[in-house]
């Protein structure tokens, strides 16, 4: 009786063993959903192209990335989030790219208990922390960050009055807020609002109530190719005051679409599109030019922008967080996962090409005022203002 006692338990730990390995992964899974079509094309399309750039090994351990498109599709982003944590069994995901589709993916990796790093601007997919959103990171600089960038410019350049066109959705409403707060604390009136859709094809009725407003300056808080429509049409109607974007258009297909009638414009841009006009003290000058020349050798001369660089010091991120994880866990398991976020959380003084990150339990972007530089377009190019 105690032989056959002893040999049931022999095998009910064999099976939980073997139930527990089958957890395990030999590899880390990192999931990906990024807008490589619609309305963010170009955004997404450099982020998806970063991916074969990011490092394959960490902690002795192989990585897999599993590359899925949401079409700039709130519910395909949500639906890909599913899909990388149920089926694919991903250790963390990295996306999605617009603002919209990462605050919608928050639940479902939260509720999944893996950690998530945006590729999008909005400081609402980190704040305020709460436990859903502690297992969610970012690495573009904040629209609190770049709205503050803004209003500085403006004011040290003469600018009385402001007015604001942004899209009709979590981004626009996000950068205006923190727009109107900026503008109010250096007593600079805020005189038009307006909106406008990523597939709109005509701004006219929104473009005549801010010329009539006279504004000193024009913010355009919308992203990708899009946004060069309310510039096109201002011109198009002779407005002759400032442009400022957000920092959402900062790729080359935005300089192709808006040509001459976004010359001049001012953008608070990630350090990786001027990576060479950086004084070679700037901490994010080393990394800015490395990522610049791996994308470049693989996509052309001139061709990188800020966003693929957001996907790549999203991989960075993750792994130099894993081999820390590996200690509490192996891929796969509800262990290595959680470890991971810890592993994120505690990152500090880790050089990016956007900056030096040093995260904690209430930041989970990482980045300081030296992420950010002021651009003003020439003859189609970006050129950092001193």
């Amino acid at each position: 009786m105690q032989h056959a006692m002893t040999r049931v338990a022999v095998l009910a730990a064999l099976a939980a063993f073997a139930g527990a390995a089958t957890l395990a992964q030999a590899q880390v899974k990192v999931g990906v959903t990024v807008s490589a079509t619609g309305p963010a094309a170009s955004l997404g399309i450099p982020e998806r192209n970063t991916i074969p750039l990011c490092p394959k090994t960490a902690g002795g351990k192989s990585i897999e990335y599993i590359v899925l498109d949401d079409a700039t599709d709130t519910t395909t982003a949500v639906q890909n989030t599913r899909k990388l944590i149920g089926e694919s069994k991903v250790d963390a995901i990295i996306g999605s790219t617009t603002t919209p589709n990462s605050l919608a993916m928050i639940d479902v990796f939260a509720d999944g208990a893996t950690p998530a790093v945006s590729l999008a601007s909005s400081v609402r997919i980190i704040e305020p922390m709460d436990a859903k959103k502690a297992w969610s990171f970012k690495t573009p600089q904040t629209d609190v960050m770049m709205a503050g960038a803004i209003l500085e410019h403006a004011s040290a350049h003469g600018v009385k009055t402001l007015g604001y066109v942004g899209f009709s959705d979590a981004l626009g409403e996000a950068f205006f807020a923190e727009i109107d707060k900026a503008a109010k604390s250096r007593n600079i009136p805020l005189v038009v609002n307006e909106r406008f859709a990523p597939k709109d094809t005509s701004v006219l009725g929104q473009v005549l109530k801010l010329i009539a407003a006279k504004p000193d300056a024009i913010v355009i808080g919308a992203s990708g190719t899009p946004a060069a429509l309310p510039a096109t049409t201002l011109v198009e109607r002779g407005y002759k005051g400032k442009l400022y974007f957000n920092h959402g258009v900062a790729n080359n297909d935005f300089l192709r679409v808006g040509g001459k009638d976004v010359e001049g414009a001012f953008v608070p841009a990630s350090p990786v599109i001027v990576a060479s006009q950086l004084p070679d003290a700037h901490p994010a000058k080393k990394r800015a030019l490395e990522y610049t020349a791996l994308y470049e050798s693989a996509h052309g001369k001139g061709s990188v922008s800020a966003f693929g660089s957001y996907t790549w010091d999203a991989c960075l991120e993750i792994v130099n967080a894993i081999p820390e994880a590996l200690k509490a866990g192996e891929p796969g398991t509800p262990a290595f996962r959680h470890a991971l976020r810890d592993a994120l959380e505690a990152t500090k003084d880790f050089a990016v090409s956007n900056g030096v990150v040093t995260m904690s339990k209430s930041d989970h972007l990482g980045l300081d005022s030296r992420a950010r530089v002021m651009v003003q377009i020439h003859d189609g190019k970006w050129v950092l203002q001193p």
